[in-house]
């Protein structure tokens, strides 16, 4: 069975210790790993994992191309790795660099709106996503904080209105802290798929039992979000859902593997 976590965090070696330390003060609470390469092919290797969505945000345009950089070698040296590049808004050359992507074999960009500081549907991002759609790339953003307007699942949705040929991944179930929220809000989406990440951690099953209740199940994949919780722990939720056995097995690898099949 394919094992896929579809939302890891991986920085490198240079400032993997302060970017993990950022990760857990602005979600105040203590990581479970370091954000390190080899750390999460040690916790990935434990649970059984086959795969693994790797990726960092860019917070100024100055890391945008060395982020890029070290994803696209990542990718290159673990082939169980699928990318995902990032972008910022104030990044001026965004068509060379997302073309620069694909030509690498990356298929998508994240954003992190409340750590880069910009609301996901700022106007200088809505080139960024028009490039993203013409090019046959998808999105992966977190979505929802109570905290802040940054990524709030209406902003999101409408980024999902207005690029309908571009698909995007709301993490957290499309509303960490706001979960009853993005139900509402992303209901019937097509071109909208949901991870499992950092839900169970903060409101414990319920919100994941409601939304397999709403969503279409083939549009959930399974999300550790590494560093902060542990592979191992994180299946274990999944598989205590009480799920049918073929849903757990395609929310654990198949739905992303079918996702993903359409880039290639």
């Amino acid at each position: 069975m394919q094992i896929i976590d579809t939302h890891a965090h991986i920085f490198p070696p240079k400032i993997e210790p302060v970017s993990t330390r950022a990760i857990g003060d602005f979600y105040l609470r203590p990581m479970c790993h370091n954000a390190s390469v080899d750390e999460l092919l040690e916790s990935g290797r434990r649970a059984g994992l086959t795969g693994y969505v790797v990726f960092s945000a860019a917070t100024t345009t100055r890391q945008v191309e060395r982020i890029n950089d070290f994803i696209i070698e990542q990718c290159g040296l673990h082939p169980e790795f699928f990318g995902a590049g990032t972008m910022h808004k104030d990044y001026e050359n965004f068509e060379n660099e997302l073309g620069r992507l694909y030509d690498a074999g990356i298929r998508g960009i994240k954003l992190h709106p409340d750590f880069q500081k910009f609301c996901i549907d700022d106007e200088k991002m809505l080139p960024v996503f028009g490039c993203l759609e013409s090019l046959g790339m998808f999105v992966v953003t977190h979505s929802g904080d109570y905290r802040y307007p940054y990524s709030h699942p209406d902003r999101v949705a409408k980024i999902a209105r207005l690029y309908p040929k571009m698909n995007v991944v709301a993490a957290h179930f499309g509303g960490w802290s706001m979960w009853d929220y993005a139900r509402g809000v992303f209901r019937g989406y097509k071109n909208v798929y949901f991870d499992t990440s950092s839900t169970y951690g903060f409101t414990g099953t319920d919100a994941m039992k409601k939304a397999f209740a709403v969503f279409d199940p083939s549009h959930i994949f399974f999300g550790v979000d590494f560093p902060m919780w542990d592979h191992e722990d994180e299946l274990r939720v999944i598989r205590s859902l009480g799920l049918p056995d073929k849903l757990t097995e395609e929310v654990l690898g198949q739905n992303f593997l079918n996702f993903f099949a359409q880039y290639n």
